[in-house]
């Protein structure tokens, strides 16, 4: 099965992937705020590969929350990486798929003819999320603060009034949905409840990726992809530290529910709040073999979709997932490898239930039966974001390094990539093997 090509018959390939350690938020990385985790990622991407900055056409970057006197991070991470400053940096944002979908820009760059090199990547920092004022403040005060007319009378009238409680209070930050008011955790809370997910089924699915996660870090298997960062007081971190290989179904099933009373999430099989960034060098496959690098993979399609966020909010994968098989002409049996992303275990078992549904195959897939069964222990072989952590926008930049490695470190030809995102919008791909 051959991948795709582009203009004049080039390919875009994966060449590298690394990533900084992921840690829990407001921990050893509080001080670096996404644009310093992104610069971390990429510096030390260049280091390891011994690639000239003066290779790279630009940078395409994921942000998620973007910081309000720096919203292109993508330009800015150019600038403090020290790679010339003519070479151009974008910022995409997208949810949960914004290092995703760079990566996939670039490819699609690449192949369009429009660049030979390209880093793609994002990064978050939820230590550094950015607290807001009531918005009923700027509305009373900006028109005296911004007056050249303004006296002490209407500073004082001002004043009068001027809430404590409704206006002075700083809000605090939290993830819901612009269009429900619903939290993540509920959304899928309410899914797992909708799709008979049961406690157990979600606890014993979140051991399963803190024992794959944590083996993988002792064989050594992931740590080679992440790069150490020292930190504005000197300290070197090389470690993730969210991972739990002691943990247990005993353990997991004394934790309280997170989002209601009668709830099955908990804070054990839902992921954490973290810091970290993700970077992947993307090239075109004459440039990469021609500098003497060895590609490991490339894109053979990906589909970007949406579902209801006021229905079944995280349950986008399973649209998108299917969509990029059929775009590769692929079936779920031509595929070695599945990696999805584990926002919450219980989001993922509805994900894999889906897919095996016929009546959802039909109303939102418009096949005649389902995709296919895929067992829950048959997916992300080095865990997933239960385990490792979710900075926002560096998760599919941290899923694309390690299935490529994958599929070039070991006989499987093939991998599906599954991502769900607030808004309830949804990534999938597929990778080969190059």
């Amino acid at each position: 099965m051959a991948a795709s090509f582009g203009k004049d018959g080039c390919r875009a390939v994966v060449v590298a992937g690394v990533r900084t350690p992921f840690l829990r938020s407001f921990g050893a990385f509080t001080t670096l705020d996404t644009i310093a985790l992104g610069t971390a990622a990429v510096k030390e991407l260049l280091k390891r590969m011994e690639l000239k900055a003066e290779e790279l056409d630009g940078l395409i970057w994921g942000g998620v929350v973007l910081p309000s006197a720096s919203v292109n991070i993508g330009r800015e991470i150019v600038i403090d990486s020290g790679i010339p400053r003519s070479v151009e940096g974008t910022t995409l944002t997208r949810a949960c798929t914004s290092g995703v979908i760079a990566i996939t820009q670039a490819a699609a760059a690449i192949e369009r003819g429009e660049a030979d090199a390209l880093i793609a990547g994002g990064s978050y920092s939820t230590s550094n999320a950015e607290v807001t004022m009531p918005s009923s403040l700027v509305h009373k005060a900006a028109p005296v603060l911004l007056s050249g007319k303004a006296g002490v009378k209407d500073y004082f009238s001002l004043l009068a009034k001027l809430s404590v409680r409704r206006d002075l209070v700083p809000r605090r930050p939290s993830v819901r949905e612009r269009s429900t008011g619903e939290l993540m955790g509920q959304a899928a809370e309410r899914m797992a409840k909708i799709n008979g997910i049961s406690r157990e089924a979600q606890d014993a699915f979140a051991l399963q990726s803190h024992q794959r996660a944590a083996a993988a870090i002792e064989s050594g298997r992931l740590t080679k992809e992440i790069v150490p960062v020292v930190t504005p007081d000197g300290k070197t971190v090389d470690r993730d530290n969210i991972v739990r290989g002691d943990t247990t179904m005993e353990k997991l099933a004394r934790l309280k529910p997170a989002f209601a009373e009668d709830g099955t999430l908990t804070a054990g099989n839902s992921s954490s709040l973290t810091d970290g960034a993700g970077a992947v060098l993307v090239m075109r496959e004459d440039k990469a073999r021609a500098l003497g690098y060895t590609p490991l993979a490339a894109f053979r399609s990906w589909s970007y979709d949406a579902v209801d966020p006021a229905g079944q909010m995280l349950m986008g994968p399973a649209v998108s997932m299917p969509k990029a098989l059929m775009r590769a002409g692929m079936s779920l049996a031509d595929i070695d490898l599945v990696d999805i992303h584990e926002a919450f275990a219980g989001q993922v078992l509805c994900v894999l239930k889906a897919l095996n549904d016929d009546a959802f195959a039909k109303e939102n897939l418009g096949l005649d039966k389902a995709v296919g069964e895929i067992a829950p222990e048959s997916i992300n072989v080095h865990g997933g974001s239960l385990a490792l952590g979710h900075p926002f926008a560096a998760t599919g930049a941290r899923m694309v390094a390690t299935v490529a490695n994958e599929l070039a470190s070991t006989d499987c030809q093939t991998a599906l990539l599954g991502i769900c995102g607030a808004g309830g919008v949804s990534a999938g791909a597929v990778l080969e093997r190059v």
